[in-house]
């Protein structure tokens, strides 16, 4: 596991354990990783930063690097002659933003470049990573994980983080709507185990991964933050005009939501029937937040934040007053 220590790459070092596999983790040395693993120091951006992984053979790799595609192009040459098969976790993102609704993995993507090491935006610096795993490893061998939004546990993003901490505040809690606005996400515990199923049964080529169509709306998961923080807020449903109006970023400043339209359809409205017939199952939304909320307990409240990622969430001042505008 490159990684392992936070979010996705904890997931999967925790699934992987949790099935009696042996797993080593190459990680910078920031981060506890979990009890149980063989821990390799290194940093892929630095000169002779893989030296650690000059030894060794593994079965399968698991890479969710999202920056300068260079580091997978070095870290998956490297270990192309000793490990049976590379799973690089992508993002639906590679797909550019005039794909149409419902386009699958055959739609076409942004360009991106496997040597390129400079910071590049995130698309392409996926993109690229896809494209060096598959020069390393062949086609055969790699396989190409494109997920959606990913939620749950050791999220270091502050996505769920942020309306769970705004729930427990308590007190009117705008609510943006529609309340059945429908939301696409995948619990990073039930990515991590698609991965691990798809590694064991020699899956390659690119899959989306986040729940299909429907799995909830915007209303189950604020209700379930409600519901887990104790009941301390009242959900103020709101329409998506006023909160436009007020200059509110959808996404940013109001995690997951999307108001209804063309951006919407393409972030909440994937098909993954793909990943489904290969055995993708998604846990219920309540079943998510709760299990994020009792992490957050337990390390005291605060979620880590990804330092090269901004802050996400709406001050009370913003909120205060879109609240007050709607009041007859």
């Amino acid at each position: 596991m490159l990684g392992g220590t936070e979010f996705v790459g904890r997931a999967v070092t925790e699934a992987a354990l949790a099935r009696g596999h042996e797993v080593t983790v190459f990680h910078r040395g920031r981060h506890e990783p979990p009890a149980g693993v063989a821990s390799l120091h290194g940093d892929r951006t630095a000169e002779e930063g893989l030296a650690a992984l000059a030894d060794g053979e593994w079965d399968v790799v698991v890479d969710t690097w999202s920056h300068a595609p260079a580091a997978v192009r070095d870290t998956a040459r490297l270990l192309a002659g000793r490990a049976g098969r590379y799973v690089y976790v992508s993002s639906r993102s590679v797909y550019p933003e005039t794909a149409p609704r419902g386009a699958g993995e055959d739609a076409p993507v942004v360009d991106g470049c496997a040597d390129e090491a400079g910071e590049v935006e995130y698309p392409q610096a996926k993109r690229g990573g896809e494209l060096a795993a598959v020069r390393e490893f062949g086609a055969d061998r790699t396989l190409l994980v494109r997920a959606g939004l990913i939620l749950g546990p050791w999220e270091n993003i502050g996505r769920l983080p942020w309306w769970l901490a705004r729930a427990e505040r308590g007190g009117d809690m705008l609510a943006p709507g529609p309340r059945d606005l429908g939301i696409q996400y995948i619990d990073c515990r039930d990515l991590a185990e698609w991965i691990l199923d798809a590694a064991r049964d020699g899956l390659s080529g690119p899959y989306d991964l986040v729940s299909e169509p429907g799995h909830t709306t915007m209303g189950a998961l604020l209700e379930a933050c409600v519901r887990v923080t104790g009941h301390r807020a009242v959900l103020r449903w709101t329409d998506p005009e006023p909160i436009l109006a007020a200059g509110i970023q959808p996404w940013q400043q109001l995690p997951v939501w999307i108001p209804p339209g063309e951006l919407h359809d393409r972030i909440h409205g994937s098909v993954v029937a793909k990943a489904v017939a290969a055995g993708l199952r998604c846990r219920p939304v309540e079943e998510t937040v709760a299990d994020t909320w009792a992490w957050l307990r337990s390390i005291g409240g605060a979620a880590p934040q990804r330092p090269d990622r901004p802050r996400v969430g709406l001050d009370p001042e913003t909120e205060a007053k879109v609240l007050a505008d709607r009041r007859p």
